[in-house]
């Protein structure tokens, strides 16, 4: 009874030693987190973006190229916007190519003259193609020009995978320099960078959110004879508190198509969405919208990334320091400071299962001779596996090479230090 007795003691007290071990060995989590795989959407490709720092927060299908619709328009206004036709004293006159263009369409009649101004609000608000092929027209003269321009502003900003064919983002198919038939379109990712170029980096920026922020606009031609009232299909602006900005757009190739963007406390996100039902699926956009932007503010917050990172002395090869005043010649070794690196901030929005890695790219040693302040390699930081952040490492100090010239330059140096001493 008693050895029974012993072994049940041990068994329980392996037991609970297990459990101890167990709960010690488990990850801890200290922030509540949906998991990616959970978000369930409508859209064929969508995408989060950080609207600060362009980091992309979730994705699916997010460089796969579709058809954009109307959402094509936001880079239309703000190439018109940026040529300086948002002013008010602009008229453009309706040419007869503009005034065919399908509905939607605002109904104006060639020869017919409007402010700029005044179209924009009709091209933003009620996504008309009259006025996109108007606005086209008056920025660059002909709607294939305005397209060369579409494109290599894309190309500036970094998209990789749109192609621009129309202002007004109807479906379209086109033969390009390189022989290849290309159909207008871009990818989710793209789309988002557009978005944020509109809102944060043009110089047009704040004109473009506050004509894309309008409720309601009424206007006249330039001649005072007709009078028009445009309302905001962007129904983000009043479903969500900090809607910054929005684009809706519809063909038959493209599905319903939506992009975004929301501010909230400090954060700024941005939704992409192509291909995201055909009808009577209208409203499948705003739900997977507040999906994404649910999604984002439960589970990101801004955090400093910086960490210190140690760097070694290099080695220099046949190097002696600048300041040697001994007899050790051969190699010496340098110090390394990391450059640009003052303010000792990386603010990004992370998650609770966002990784940081800090890799530093060194030689294994230097040749001499070296100057103080060299680049000599570089730290990077990444987020999981995108890199955000490239610092320069530079030499602490410098080092000559190790010759005859340094040689006789020491020892006279000593020589006359000795003569120094014996005075």
């Amino acid at each position: 009874m008693e050895r029974q007795g012993k072994i049940k003691k041990r068994w329980w007290t392996g037991v609970i030693g297990m459990l101890v071990f167990s709960l010690w060995m488990t990850p801890v989590s200290f922030a509540k987190e949906d998991s990616p795989e959970d978000i369930q959407l409508y859209a064929q490709s969508a995408v989060l973006m950080d609207g600060k720092s362009g980091r992309i927060l979730w994705e699916h299908n997010g460089d796969t190229v579709r058809p954009m619709a109307s959402t094509t328009k936001i880079m239309t206004c703000i190439l018109a916007l940026e040529a300086g036709l948002g002013e008010t004293d602009k008229i453009t006159e309706i040419s007869p190519h503009a005034a065919a263009q399908p509905k939607v369409h605002l109904g104006m009649q060639a020869g017919q003259k409007f402010y700029i101004r005044d179209i924009l609000y009709s091209l933003m608000l009620e996504s008309h193609n009259d006025s996109a092929v108007a606005v086209a027209e008056a920025t660059a003269g002909s709607v294939e020009e305005f397209a060369r321009q579409m494109n290599r502003k894309a190309q500036e900003i970094g998209c990789t995978d749109t192609w621009f064919i129309t202002p007004n983002g109807l479906d379209g198919k086109v033969s390009g320099e390189d022989g290849k038939e290309h159909i207008h379109s871009t990818t989710a990712k793209d789309l988002a960078r557009i978005m944020q170029y509109c809102i944060r980096e043009s110089p047009k920026a704040e004109e473009f959110l506050q004509i894309t922020r309008t409720a309601d606009y009424r206007f006249q031609d330039a001649d005072g004879k007709g009078n028009y009232q445009c309302h905001n299909h962007n129904a983000l602006l009043t479903m969500m508190p900090g809607a910054l900005s929005g684009k809706t757009g519809f063909t038959s190739g493209a599905g319903y198509c939506y992009i975004g963007a929301v501010e909230d406390e400090g954060r700024t996100f941005i939704v992409a969405l192509l291909g995201c039902g055909w009808p009577p699926h209208k409203t499948y956009k705003w739900s997977d919208v507040q999906e994404l932007i649910g999604y984002g503010k439960e589970n990101y917050r801004y955090r400093n990334i910086y960490r210190e990172c140690e760097l070694p002395a290099l080695s220099v090869r046949e190097g002696v320091g600048e300041e040697t005043k001994s007899t050790d010649w051969g190699d010496c070794e340098v110090g390394l400071v990391l450059g640009d690196a003052d303010t000792k901030e990386l603010p990004f929005l992370v998650s609770a299962k966002d990784k940081v890695r800090i890799v530093r790219n060194l030689p294994e040693n230097l040749e001499a001779p070296v100057k103080k302040g060299e680049k000599v390699g570089s730290v990077e930081y990444y987020l999981n596996d995108q890199k955000v952040a490239s610092y320069p490492v530079l030499t602490a100090q410098g080092a000559k090479r190790f010759s005859l010239e340094w040689c006789l330059q020491w020892v006279g140096r000593a020589w006359l230090a000795g003569n120094g001493e014996a005075g």
